[in-house]
C-alpha cells in the first residue's frame, strides 16, 4: 500500500475527488496519508481533518525564496515517507530538488488537453477564459507527470469535455471539473499505486495486462 501525500494551497476540491475515491473503495493500491498546505488558511486542510487524514503546514510565506521552500518542503515529504506526490491546486512550482527527488513520482491535473492551454501563466480559471476566447469545441483535463518543464512531464490520461455556445469560464471550469478532472485523477493514481505505469523518454505507458484479467 503506497503513501499518498496531496499538496494544496486552495479549496482542495480535486482533494475531496480523491478522498471519496478513497472512501468508495476505488482508489486501488494506495492510501492518502497527508494533506501538506502552503497556506495555513486553505479549505482543503479542514476537508482532510474532516476525514481523519493527518495535515502539515510549510507556509510559503515563512521562506525568502523558492530553493528554500523547496528544501523545507522536501524535508516534509522525506518524513512523510511518500511514495506518491499529488498536486491538487498547489499555487507553488516546485524546484529542481523536489523533482529529481521525486522523479516520475509527482503527478498533477491540469483543465486542459496538454499541449494545448498550457504552461507559465496558465492556472485556474484563466484557462478557461482563453478556451472560451479561442473558440474551441472541446477542452478537458490531463493529468501528468511533473517535470522541470511547466507542464511538460509525461501524459498519463486526457479526457475531453464539449465546450458549449452559452458557456462561461466559470460553468466551463465546473463541468470541466466533474466530467474529467476528478474522474481521471483518481484513476491515475490508482495506475500509479498499482504500478501499472512506464515512463519512456517523454512518454507515458498504461500497463493493461490487470485490465483483461479483471
Amino acid at each position: 500500500m503506497k503513501n499518498i501525500v496531496v499538496l494544496v494551497s486552495g479549496g482542495g476540491t480535486n482533494l475531496q475527488a480523491l478522498i471519496d475515491a478513497q472512501e468508495r473503495g476505488e482508489l486501488r493500491g494506495g492510501k492518502i496519508t497527508c494533506v501538506i498546505s502552503s497556506k495555513p488558511d486553505a479549505y482543503a486542510l479542514k476537508r482532510a481533518k474532516a476525514h481523519d487524514i493527518s495535515t502539515r503546514i510549510v507556509p510559503r510565506k515563512h521562506y525568502p525564496d523558492n530553493a528554500s521552500y523547496s528544501k523545507a518542503l522536501h524535508e516534509a515529504l522525506f518524513e512523510e515517507y511518500a511514495d506518491l506526490i499529488v498536486l491538487a491546486g498547489f499555487m507553488t512550482i516546485l524546484d529542481k530538488r523536489i523533482i529529481q527527488a521525486f522523479r516520475n513520482k509527482i503527478i498533477n491535473v491540469h483543465p486542459s488537453l496538454i499541449p494545448s492551454f498550457c504552461g507559465d501563466g496558465f492556472y485556474g480559471l484563466h484557462v478557461h477564459e482563453k478556451v472560451l476566447e479561442r473558440g474551441v469545441k472541446l477542452t478537458g483535463a490531463t493529468v501528468h507527470f511533473v517535470t522541470e518543464v511547466c507542464d511538460g512531464g509525461p501524459i498519463i490520461l486526457q479526457k475531453a469535455v464539449e465546450v458549449q455556445d452559452n458557456d462561461t469560464p466559470e460553468i466551463l471550469q465546473r463541468r470541466v471539473m466533474e466530467q474529467a478532472e476528478w474522474k481521471i485523477l483518481p484513476e491515475a493514481v490508482s495506475l500509479f499505486c498499482e504500478d501499472r505505469l512506464t515512463v519512456i523518454g517523454d512518454r507515458a505507458y498504461i500497463d493493461h495486462k490487470e485490465e483483461q484479467t479483471q
